[in-house]
This record gives structure tokens, sequence and C-alpha cells, in this order.
């Protein structure tokens, strides 16, 4: 069976990201419509504009659960949804010595209890043939010193769409975990992203980065497979064995 992404409804939450931006334009592509959703309106709103102007952008916060259910009720007044994506992440790094409580609540919101918040609200919305797309992470299948939130956190995502998608079935429920992918969210995360690149272009058996194209592929093909549920597709270029 051939399943088309066009004229099909998909949200995708933590809208204002490199990941998010390339799984849109290319959703749009295919002919899907295609909602932006994020905590900062206003960087949300740019995004989504940024892309194209049939783009559309609301506001969702993965900590307030008031706010998930309004994101909810206005899909469910706009006619429901087939895909709901949510490529969210808080990053919580450091010794667990430096650990602070309120960034490794950050963290599990964006991981793990705002995802199950989005399948108690969004679940009964998604069409047939629909499903649920998380994002799991590196971290938790190659753990190293300063990543026990990250491992924590991303590992939970896995778990969790095997629960959702016996509990949600025929809905599906799928995970993706990235490898390290160009984005601009490096800036911030590392000293000298352009050194990390070098050495996982290097170390990495696919010899190379990631690029968000890579991520949008891999988003899109589980999207469109129907007999592909509970699973963490990884997107690391081999990374987990260098």
């Amino acid at each position: 069976m051939t399943y088309s992404l066009k004229n099909k409804d998909v949200l995708i939450v933590g809208g204002g990201s490199d990941i998010a931006a390339a799984l849109a334009a290319d959703l749009l592509q295919e002919g899907a419509r295609v909602t932006l959703a994020g905590r900062d309106a206003g960087r949300t709103a740019a995004a989504a504009k940024a892309i194209g102007d049939t783009v559309r952008a609301i506001a969702l916060d993965l900590s307030d659960e008031e706010s998930i259910r309004a994101a909810a009720d206005q899909a469910g007044t706009a006619g429901g949804l087939d895909h709901l994506v949510s490529v969210a992440t808080e990053r919580a790094s450091g010794p667990v010595a430096s650990l602070e409580r309120r960034a490794l609540l950050a963290a599990f919101d964006a991981k793990a209890v705002g995802p199950i918040l989005l399948a108690k609200h969004f679940a009964p919305l998604i069409a047939e043939g629909g499903s649920l797309l998380f994002f799991s992470g590196l971290g938790a299948w190659r753990p190293a010193p300063g990543g026990v939130a990250m491992a924590a956190t991303n590992g939970s995502v896995t778990t969790l769409v095997s629960a959702l998608a016996v509990e949600l079935a025929p809905t599906r429920v799928n995970a993706i975990s990235p490898g390290v992918i160009t984005t601009d969210a490096w800036d911030t995360a590392v000293p000298d992203k352009q050194r990390l690149f070098q050495h996982v272009a290097a170390t990495t058996p696919a010899r190379r980065v990631g690029r968000p194209s890579d991520v949008s592929s891999a988003a899109r093909a589980l999207l469109t497979n129907p007999f592909i549920t509970g699973e963490t597709l990884h997107v690391d270029g081999g990374g987990r064995w260098a």
C-alpha cells in the first residue's frame, strides 16, 4: 500500500530548529499542509514565514499541559491531524555533581513528559494511517561523561514509543535517533563545533557528519510506511559503533 503525504496535515513541535525547517520544507514539496509549534511564538512564526507563506505557526509549550491542550483543541477545530512530529529538546549537560533539578526537569519535559502529554491530547485527533514521531538521540547509545541527563532523556524515548505503539494502536508511534547533525544548535553546545565535525567525519563509519536532509528523509520514511510502529530508527552514520 502506498501512502502519500499529499494533502496531509502535519504538526511539527519544536518548529524553530534546523531539522524542523528541513522537514517542513520537504513536506511542503510533497504537498503536505504544515504547522510549526513552539514555546517562543515569535521565533516559531519567523521560522514558519522563512519556510513558506502556507506554513502556519502556533504556540505550544511542552512544559505546560494547558498549552498542549489548547493546541490540540485548535487542531481538532481545524479538522484533525494526520501526523505529529516532535523534534523538541532541552539540553541538560554536565557532570552529575553540577546538574540542577530545573534543567533536568526541562530536559524530561521535552523528551518524555511532553511527548506523553502530546499523545494524551493529540492521539484522538490522528486520522487513519497517521502517526506520532518523536526524537531520541545518540547520547542514549554512546553515553559519555557529562551526558547522563541526555542519555536518560533520549533513552526514555525508545521505551516510550514502544509502549505508546501498543496502547494507541492502530495509530503508529515511532522515534528517530539522530547522530551528530550540522545544525546551529552546536554553536552553543560545544566550544568548537568544526573540530567536533572533523572528528565525527574521521571516525564515523559513514565518514561524514549528518545533515538535516538526512533526518528529514528518515522522518518521511517513517511517516509513510504503514507497517512500522514502535521502532527507533538510528540516523547516525553508524555513530553508535564509532
